[in-house]
């Protein structure tokens, strides 16, 4: 099957479009986008019922294309900042405000120099209990 048969056909799936590279999913995206374009032009002009109803599969089509393409950019995306110290705002985890504003482990187990003398001079008496 080429790829234009399969556009004509109507419906596309996203588990066939993962794969592909970006280039021939932007080409599909544009033969797409102007099969539409016909098609609006036929609504138009009143076409046949059977192209009415086609321009309902060829958006939705459109749309599972365009969410392939963005979810494979930001998969691409989360690998490359994988390594790094700092990612962009998108990509670090959602939580919540308060979540986001607390302090890190490292910084919560962190002392004043007065509480660390207070320990060392006056440590936790242990006493031993008769049974």
């Amino acid at each position: 099957l080429s790829l234009h048969t399969r556009i004509n056909m109507g419906k596309v799936k996203a588990k066939d479009l993962r794969g592909r590279k970006k280039e021939e999913l932007f080409k599909q995206l544009d033969e797409m986008k102007t099969e539409l374009q016909s098609l609006r032009v036929a609504k138009v002009t009143g076409g046949a019922a059977s192209k009415l109803a086609k321009i309902c599969t060829v958006r939705k089509s459109i749309a599972r294309l365009m969410t392939v393409v963005n979810q494979t950019k930001k998969e691409n995306l989360r690998k490359f900042y994988r390594s790094k110290k700092y990612k962009p705002k998108d990509l670090r985890p959602k939580l919540t405000r308060a979540m986001r504003r607390r302090l890190t482990p490292h910084e919560a187990s962190l002392k004043t120099l007065k509480q660390q003398r207070k320990e060392r001079l006056y440590p936790v008496r242990r006493y031993a209990v008769k049974a």
